[in-house]
């Protein structure tokens, strides 16, 4: 792609999805996702009620006069987006791509975050780390996560999330908000997904496409796996290839569910064919 077409693929997407962040999701975001902690912020004189745990007594005995320490939320948050960046990544069959759904939804949340003060950062993975963008403010950086991905080209075509679950917990050793954006077509993640929602605040984002759903009957096919790149001859008037098609989707999701529900993370799934804003805005809502 040149630059020309590149900066106006940007363009559209920021043009789109702040103003969704701006109109929408600010609030949302903001109430969904609390500080860290509290933070001290300065001492006064003690009133009848406040909580005797709160008392400065070095202050109180300078003074002669019992002083409470008066805390404030640590607003300032950072948020770190996990993206999947295999070749499953790369199908659609309804309007755009999984690859362009996730790069709107990230763009969403990375404007909603720096409107909020926070820092955005990125691991792009595969079945290695494909690209690491340290977390930092401003629109110049979002811009630039969003030509990343629109414009990038892994080196490797298969999904491992236990080996991004792992660099991202000794890369970013403060807590986070982390998004992990994928299909979840792959499993053996539970240890490393337990061991980094001790630290952070994990949030699955689930996309598939509907016919990753149910296999639609159009006869003798020629298939060939993203990942892979092997081929092979379907008969898709099967029922019973249809049939275990379904199943396997059904178990895939389910481990990704139970997975992301055993470790005490939370998580979202969204069909490519359905509004993510509407899916993003109630997620949101559950979480305040």
């Amino acid at each position: 792609m040149d630059t020309t077409e590149l900066l106006k693929k940007v363009r559209k997407i920021e043009i789109k999805t702040k103003g969704l962040s701006k109109q929408m999701f600010s609030g949302e975001y903001h109430s969904a996702f609390k500080g860290r902690g509290m933070s001290f912020s300065e001492v006064r004189a003690y009133q009848y009620g406040d909580d005797v745990r709160n008392i400065d007594w070095n202050v109180t005995a300078r003074t002669n006069t019992p002083f409470v320490k008066i805390f404030e939320e640590e607003r300032e948050l950072t948020v770190m987006l996990l993206i999947d960046v295999s070749q499953s990544a790369y199908f659609g069959t309804v309007n755009q791509l999984k690859a362009g759904i996730i790069t709107e939804i990230s763009a969403v949340l990375s404007f909603s975050a720096i409107q909020n003060n926070d820092k955005v950062g990125v691991i792009l993975f595969s079945d290695k780390i494909e690209m690491f963008i340290p977390p930092k403010k401003g629109r110049s950086h979002i811009l630039r996560i969003i030509r990343e991905l629109i414009n990038f080209q892994p080196n490797s075509h298969g999904t491992d999330l236990s080996l991004a679950l792992r660099y991202f917990t000794n890369v970013i050793k403060k807590r986070c908000i982390s998004f992990v954006l994928s299909d979840f077509m792959t499993r053996g993640y539970e240890a490393p997904l337990r061991i980094a929602s001790r630290r952070h605040d994990i949030i699955g984002v689930h996309l598939f496409d509907p016919k990753e759903q149910d296999l639609p009957n159009v006869g003798l096919i020629r298939a060939k796996d993203a990942e892979t790149g092997e081929l092979a001859w379907l008969d898709t008037s099967s029922p019973q290839l249809r049939a275990k098609y379904a199943l396997w989707f059904k178990e895939n999701y389910g481990y990704f569910k139970t997975t992301f529900s055993r470790s005490g993370t939370d998580f979202v799934s969204i069909r490519t064919d359905d509004n993510y804003v509407t899916a993003l805005l109630n997620f949101f809502q559950k979480r305040r």
